[in-house]
């Protein structure tokens, strides 16, 4: 039996990126094979196909970061998963395919009344937001934050948990995104006609308890800026400018001291760097058990009608390059999904 898949062929750009037709994979002894149902399209796809991302495969290799699907084949030591069972997972690599072998252990199960393009933005974006919430800054109820890129998928994610906490919750985005900002309960901040460390400060008064940052640079300064006394600044990401022509992981470790920096200061703030994969500070990686953990009580709050995912376009595979191209251009309100078993063109 074919099935398809993407290969990224090489380091570069979307033209990289092309749709293959190849046997189906038999799951090893310990593993399920899952028929994809939503596959993620986020920001560190487009490092991982640019060759910026630490730790990828050799190429030609599959993209995709997390998955959403179903059990169709297990292999012959697997206990706890069975056939038909929906599972989530976040392989890094793999989802950009309509089926993947994974280890038993790798996926965690779905309710099965969730809209899988829903389940799928709880995998990498929410459980960003959780875990920065809650492992990493730990907000307490009624505090202020602040959330660069307020309308992304971490963005969208970070303040309807924000809402759920009864935070006071401000967010940047550009002007055509002031809209979806607000109605998830935030006052936006127009960065591209505002200062936002001052415009903080004028609505604050003495700055906001935590500030979610993914822009880099030094940015990250001014955001240190925006805290009161106490805050905490949490970093977790770069735009491609300010990588300046590098990879993740030299910007990663060139800010690591800064931040070590800025936490000694006698002013009581804070500043870290949070991230969800990779082999030496990814989070899932130190703390399996947590991934498991915060993504099941985000399913639960997805079923309770508490959380509501905001979906950019669900797209098919051959649609893939123009995903990535509106991630590169960040056009994207909330979460870009697409869905291996479906073909139509993009609108």
């Amino acid at each position: 039996m074919k099935y398809q898949h993407i290969l990224a062929t090489q380091a570069g750009g979307t033209q990289v990126l092309q749709l293959r037709e190849d046997e189906l994979p038999e799951p090893k002894a310990s593993e399920v094979r899952v028929k994809i149902l939503a596959a993620g399209v986020a920001f560190p796809d487009i490092l991982i196909r640019m060759g910026k991302y630490p730790g990828i495969p050799a190429y030609p290799f599959t993209p995709g970061y997390d998955l959403v699907g179903v059990i169709e084949k297990c292999g012959s030591s697997v206990k706890e998963r069975t056939v038909g069972q929906m599972v989530a997972a976040l392989p890094q690599w793999g989802s950009y395919s309509q089926y993947l072998c994974l280890p038993e252990q790798e996926v965690v199960p779905v309710p099965e009344q969730i809209d899988p393009a829903e389940a799928v933005s709880l995998v990498l974006n929410y459980v960003t937001a959780y875990q920065m919430l809650y492992r990493a800054a730990h907000v307490k109820a009624g505090e202020r934050i602040l959330v660069h890129g307020a309308a992304g998928g971490v963005g969208t994610a970070l303040l309807q948990l924000g809402h759920l906490l009864h935070l006071e919750m401000y967010g940047t985005a550009s002007t055509a995104k002031q809209q979806v900002i607000a109605s998830l309960g935030a006052t936006p901040i127009d960065y591209t006609k505002e200062d936002f460390a001052t415009r903080i400060h004028a609505l604050t008064g003495d700055g906001v308890d935590a500030v979610f940052d993914a822009i880099g640079g030094e940015h990250f300064y001014r955001s240190f800026q925006a805290l009161r006394k106490g805050g905490r600044f949490i970093g977790y990401g770069f735009t491609l400018e300010n990588l300046r022509g590098g990879d993740l992981l030299p910007g990663v470790l060139r800010t690591l001291p800064k931040l070590a920096y800025w936490s000694i200061l006698p002013n009581g703030k804070h500043a870290q760097w949070y991230a969800i994969a990779g082999a030496l500070i990814g989070m899932k990686n130190r703390h399996p058990e947590w991934f498991r953990e915060d993504l099941t009580k985000l399913f639960a709050l997805l079923v309770e009608g508490k959380i509501k995912p905001v979906i950019a376009k669900r797209l098919s595979l051959e649609d893939v390059v123009y995903a990535h191209e509106l991630i590169e251009s960040a056009q994207i309100q909330g979460k870009l999904v697409l869905l291996p078993h479906i073909s139509y063109a993009h609108n």
